[in-house]
């Protein structure tokens, strides 16, 4: 099985040209899972995802997380606006007691530039990059 030459997904300027391929490669195979009755496939099962949105969204948050199950992920979402952050709790904090409940990736979107590359120096799981600043965004 092909992987990305990198653990985190942070942006694209980061990927080589095989990872554009391998990911539009992969893309085109699961078109083909969505025009299926069952719209699942086992590619994450016993995988557990935590989506931690520090800010609103919902295209990006419900699009991370319908593919995320559809990939049979476990998945388990996070919103700072009704967290502990609210009571001073750092970014590093907040995401450790996360990943304390055993979790193997972390979808960040935040608003402020950089956070998710600042959490990749600090956390063992993988990160997806689902939006810092006016940094990266995929909508």
């Amino acid at each position: 099985m092909s992987r990305l030459s990198q653990k985190h997904l942070l942006g694209i300027k980061d990927i080589t040209a095989q990872d554009i391929h391998l990911i539009f490669e992969t893309a085109d195979n699961f078109k083909d899972v969505l025009n299926r009755p069952i719209k699942k496939v086992p590619s994450l099962r016993d995988i557990t995802i935590a989506n931690i949105f520090f800010e609103n969204s919902t295209r990006t948050r419900l699009s991370f997380e319908l593919a995320e199950k559809r990939l049979s992920a476990d998945v388990v979402n996070f919103s700072a606006s009704t967290s502990s952050v609210k009571k001073g709790e750092t970014l590093l904090d907040t995401v450790n007691n996360i990943l304390a409940m055993k979790v193997d990736m972390v979808v960040m979107r935040h608003a402020s530039v950089g956070a998710p590359h600042f959490l990749s120096r600090h956390i063992s799981a993988n990160i997806i990059n689902a939006g810092d600043g006016t940094h990266v965004c995929p909508a």
